[in-house]
């Protein structure tokens, strides 16, 4: 890609020494691998309220919903501190047109689940979000969040890193003057995708396209966005990718060879028992689709929805 894609990050998760013990918690994947990429907006709550490095660790104490910020030993609440930047530093983050954001997991600041919160009956539970980043969710609702541990996970990975490439194309919609024909060409373009996520927001979609001189335009594009990041953020699990594979295999019914036709149906069965990853039957299907110049499946971002260097389909 020409632009890199704009992303917030938790700082001490490219190296920088920001922690509280005045180390880092760098993560080679996404410096290496996503920074090819990704554009990165380095954030650290701590040190931009003003707190020192190293300085005295904090965590959540009350309840999960409305937690305060305290220091461990002695107690200082930064509660309002926290806050109060957070929500200037948000402000400021709406002129950068970021695409996701990456948190430290568990931080009392930066994490957005399983956060630590003790009781005041000296009890701990793990439902919490940190101050900094449950306040960037409620502001930024249609940005995908992922944490550095779940990124390590194949199916959430892949989850966030799509979605990440799908609101940029998004963005780019936008920019361009979001016309209707844009907005019915962007919804052709990732129909498959979104019926290996959420076979029901696949037709909610639909009936919205279908209706389009019903809506106001305003409306029609903040309720297709709106729907569509919620059901991206579906996991596309093995059956549901069956499903959509079986679907473009249709599209070959009058090309293939008997033989091929049983490769076809055999590679994408080994997928449905979980014998193969998934990049295995797409990248047969794409060479089918350029063998075949099959103009629907070209432009389909199922069957190429990230940069296939970064691998993200070799574990799923």
């Amino acid at each position: 890609m020409a632009e890199k894609i704009k992303i917030g990050i938790s700082s001490c998760l490219l190296g920088d020494k920001v922690r509280y013990d005045g180390n880092h918690q760098l993560d080679r994947f996404i410096t290496d691998t996503l920074g090819q990429y990704f554009e990165f907006i380095p954030i650290c709550p701590e040190v931009e309220i003003g707190l020192s490095i190293p300085r005295e660790p904090m965590h959540l104490f009350g309840s999960a919903e409305t937690p305060r910020l305290l220091t461990i030993k002695t107690g200082i609440d930064y509660t309002e501190r926290m806050s109060t930047w957070a929500e200037r530093k948000l402000k400021k983050l709406e002129k950068e047109n970021l695409c996701g954001f990456i948190f430290k997991s568990r931080s009392p600041s930066s994490g957005i689940r399983s956060v630590k919160v003790y009781t005041p009956s000296g009890g701990v539970t793990k439902t919490g979000k940190g101050l900094f980043g449950g306040a960037f969710i409620k502001h930024f609702p249609l940005i995908p969040v992922e944490d550095d541990g779940r990124l390590h996970n194949p199916r959430f990975r892949e989850n966030f890193i799509e979605r990440m490439f799908v609101l940029k194309r998004w963005q780019k919609l936008k920019k361009k003057g979001a016309s209707m024909k844009g907005l019915i060409d962007f919804h052709t373009d990732h129909k498959l995708l979104i019926m290996a996520h959420s076979p029901k927001h696949y037709s909610l979609l639909g009936t919205l396209i279908a209706n389009t001189k019903k809506n106001k335009r305003e409306n029609l594009f903040s309720e297709y966005i709106r729907n569509l990041m919620e059901g991206l953020k579906l996991i596309a699990t093995v059956k549901k990718n069956t499903n959509a594979l079986q679907h473009i295999q249709g599209y070959f019914k009058k090309h293939l060879t008997s033989d091929e036709k049983q490769e076809l149906l055999g590679t994408i069965e080994s997928y449905r028992k979980e014998f193969i990853p998934l990049v295995v039957p797409v990248t047969l299907l794409n060479h089918y689709v350029r063998k075949f110049n099959i103009s629907y499946l070209e432009r389909q971002y199922y069957l190429k929805p990230h940069p296939v260097e970064l691998m993200l389909r070799n574990h799923v």
